[in-house]
């Protein structure tokens, strides 16, 4: 399914990456889910999606407020990263986002703009030889204020020279949606696997 875009002209994309570039989503949750049982701590699928942008620090550390647990915030987030890298041989990209990214490719700046660490983003990147195509890379390393504040939208900007208003943002979570938009940018929205998995069944006449 072709990505509907906004009726202007943007003078550069802005592409979150886990979930929006890369079909990852559903292999974090794998490696969260794992890595968060040897601390018995439980991470519900729903507030998993409803998390997505926000950095892995962050979510474990309200996770330990949420749950009333002490759990080492700085070994969780490596063990986690640990097991996602081992499941990287079987990411996918996400094919409408690939369209766009193969369409306007040397027409117009990237960049990548992640909730996540930089080395975790071009782990990803790399397994699917797409490190080249961003002319820059913003992880959480980057910028004070996580999603949904403006901030790293409006990093990735200043890099490419481009005035904020000129940037067509693309993301997959309300909380990175809410992001682009204080940053003054338009936006996509890439659905999440459960869309469209949701979609194809009605295509295919499976759904129930």
């Amino acid at each position: 399914m072709k990505l509907q875009l906004p009726a202007s002209t943007f003078r550069a994309y802005l592409f979150d990456c886990d979930g929006t570039i890369v079909d990852s989503m559903p292999l974090h949750y794998i490696a969260w889910k794992t890595a968060l049982a040897e601390w018995n701590c439980i991470y519900p699928e729903d507030l998993f999606y409803a998390w997505g942008g926000k950095p892995t620090r962050e979510i474990i550390s309200d996770l330990n407020k949420m749950n009333g647990l002490s759990m080492p915030v700085e070994a969780v987030a490596v063990r986690k990263e640990e097991l996602y890298f081992a499941l990287l041989p079987q990411l996918q990209a996400i094919p409408e986002v690939m369209e766009i990214i193969e369409a306007e490719q040397g027409r117009i700046p990237f960049a990548v703009v992640s909730g996540g660490r930089r080395n975790s983003v071009e782990r990803s990147l790399s397994v699917l030889g797409l490190m080249g195509r961003f002319e820059t890379i913003v992880g959480s390393e980057d910028y004070v204020n996580s999603k949904p504040a403006p901030d790293a939208f409006l990093v990735a900007a200043e890099r490419l020279g481009v005035a904020p208003a000129d940037c067509l943002a693309f993301e997959d979570t309300e909380l990175g949606i809410a992001a682009a938009t204080a940053a003054g940018m338009a936006t996509v929205k890439i659905a999440s696997p459960q869309e469209r998995a949701e979609r194809e069944a009605v295509r295919t006449g499976t759904k129930a």
